[in-house]
């Protein structure tokens, strides 16, 4: 169905009429006359600029509609991602050729290089030491939000875990070893009561998610037998990489400041790579990892993707949707900076001078070279556009800042339709203006104003502030709309109101009470599935 654009083209020129600057007479000018393909092509040099202001005001034009689904260009957004996933395999294709000489059973072969071989010991050596011989005997396995090879996506709503219980399960053969401890959850009793026998398949789906107008990001639907014990090694690698330093819960927020920092010191560098877990070859954790903990991630790793209606055998060891490669990703990075760090003469310390959060990594600047070159041997490479060694801007974990003053661009990913739609865009215009212009400039409010007519008079009272994200208008404190009770101040907020859930009824009861074990919330009797939103209504939120 094509969109209505009118709404976004006059938003968008107002918007950057408040901005003021070139770039955004260039972006108001390809809006204006359709010219998509150039727009979603922009980029945006920090280097470029002399100012923090200058640059910010520059970015919050070119990011605005980079990200916004269903813009009519002329790409082909899954022939995109296809692409990235043929090039990822055939990375992994040559790092695994250039690297199966240094596995134990080579150790004889006279194409390996010496000091290669040491430098691949020591970084074994440094991941045992980091995460053990092994996980521990049983995995404890839980359920994701998102599909699984067996469980799909119907009309737009994720299956609740529920649904995944009731479902014939999957699993692929090296999984096999895991289904005696699956038949001792309730899980697998439930299947076992209902004579329903877990599906063999070769291993994953390959499926896509958004990424921004020029390309799907590429990802995989896990068997689900197979993510659901996934999930449990990823916590337990999670928990192993906390006690050394590396702390996942907390990653993004950390990395931010320490972006922020090093915007103004210089003394870090942000690197980000470049389909990462994509390029994660097998040989490489194979030689890397301790014997004990590549069997076990091995054994529930897909071999196999079914990707064009075809299974094709991978180069790869894991996707993005396996429930561990988060986790083993910022594992072995860490690693092999920590090691290539020490190599130039740094003393590596995680959460000191070394910062891994799956693959944004941040490193003292002064071993940029050491670090880069020995990533680039194990086959990933660096993305040249967000990553950043020099000058006075740094970029991680969603964090771009210049000089310490946060730059980052906000994206207006959907077409507005809805008042809680038009709400999120108001605050976005807001926040890119404010970055630009450290306030709330006159040219600014056209486009403000814009979105906020498009809300109904009684929603649109609902102002506050920025801590309340979108369930509110951002707007000064002499505006918010508030009241008070009992010396608890309450703001009037729209706030999303769950689904309707799927009645437990219409699942086995051997499935409820599988469910009740793992502490899942029924409502009402119901189910709700994942992000699941009715609707949106007015109401008060306490606000100190």
């Amino acid at each position: 169905m094509k969109l209505d654009l009118r709404d976004v083209v006059e938003l968008t020129i107002r918007f950057c009429e408040g901005l003021g600057d070139s770039r955004a007479l260039t972006v108001a000018i390809l809006v204006r006359y359709g010219e998509w393909d150039q727009l979603v092509s922009l980029s945006c040099d920090p280097y470029h600029y002399q100012t923090a202001t200058a640059y910010a005001s520059a970015n919050a034009s070119t990011s605005f509609l980079r990200k916004m689904k269903g813009l009519p260009t002329s790409f082909d957004q899954m022939a995109t991602a296809y692409s990235r996933w043929d090039s990822g395999e055939s990375d992994c294709y040559f790092t695994n050729e250039r690297l199966e000489r240094y596995l134990p059973e080579h150790c004889a072969s006279g194409d390996r290089v010496e000091g290669i071989a040491e430098f691949i010991s020591a970084v074994r050596k440094r991941i045992q030491s980091w995460i053990g011989f092994g996980p521990n005997d049983l995995t404890v396995g839980r359920h994701g939000p998102g599909s699984t090879f067996s469980d799909r996506v119907r009309r737009g709503v994720k299956p609740t875990i529920a649904h995944k219980m009731q479902n014939r399960p999957s699993f692929t053969g090296g999984a096999i070893w895991y289904l005696p401890q699956w038949y001792g959850t309730q899980w697998g009793s439930s299947c076992a009561s209902r004579s329903v026998d877990p599906l063999k398949v070769k291993g994953n789906r390959f499926a896509v998610a958004p990424k921004d107008a020029k390309t799907h990001r590429g990802i995989a639907a896990e068997p689900s037998i197979n993510i659901f014990f996934q999930l449990g090694l990823g916590s337990e690698l999670r928990s192993r990489l906390r006690t050394i330093g590396l702390d996942l819960e907390n990653g993004q927020r950390i990395h931010q400041m320490v972006a922020a920092e090093a915007s103004i010191t210089g003394d870090f560098a942000t690197l980000d790579l470049s389909n990462a877990s994509d390029t994660l070859a097998s040989v490489a954790v194979k030689l890397l990892l301790p014997e004990r903990w590549f069997s076990a991630l091995d054994a529930l790793r897909s071999p196999f993707t079914l990707i064009r209606g075809k299974w094709v055998r991978l180069e790869k060891f894991s996707s993005m949707g396996n429930g561990y490669t988060f986790e083993l990703e910022t594992l072995i990075f860490a690693a092999l900076a920590a090691e290539a760090m020490a190599a130039a003469g740094h003393k590596p310390t995680a959460g000191r001078n070394l910062f891994v959060y799956g693959d944004d990594i941040i490193i003292p600047t002064s071993a940029v070279r050491s670090v880069t070159a020995v990533l680039r041997f194990f086959g990933f490479s660096l993305n040249p556009e967000k990553s950043f060694s020099d000058g006075p801007f740094r970029e991680s974990c969603g964090g771009d800042f210049y000089n310490g003053v946060n730059v980052r661009g906000v994206y207006l990913r959907d077409v507005p339709t809805e008042p809680q739609h038009w709400i999120r865009t108001a605050n976005s215009v807001r926040i890119s203006h404010d970055r630009a212009h450290r306030g709330l400039p006159v040219g600014m409010s056209r486009a403000w104003f814009f979105a906020l007519d498009r809300i109904p008079t009684d929603i649109r009272r609902c102002r506050g502030p920025q801590a309340l994200g979108d369930a509110v208008i951002h707007d000064e404190p002499a505006r918010w709309s508030v009241k008070w009770k009992h010396g608890i101040r309450y703001v009037r907020t729209f706030l999303p109101v769950s689904g309707d859930g799927v009645p437990f009824g219409r699942f086995h009861p051997s499935v409820v009470l599988a469910c009740a074990t793992l502490l899942t919330a029924w409502n009402d009797g119901c189910i709700t599935p994942p992000s699941s939103v009715s609707g949106h209504k007015v109401g008060w939120t306490a606000y100190s």
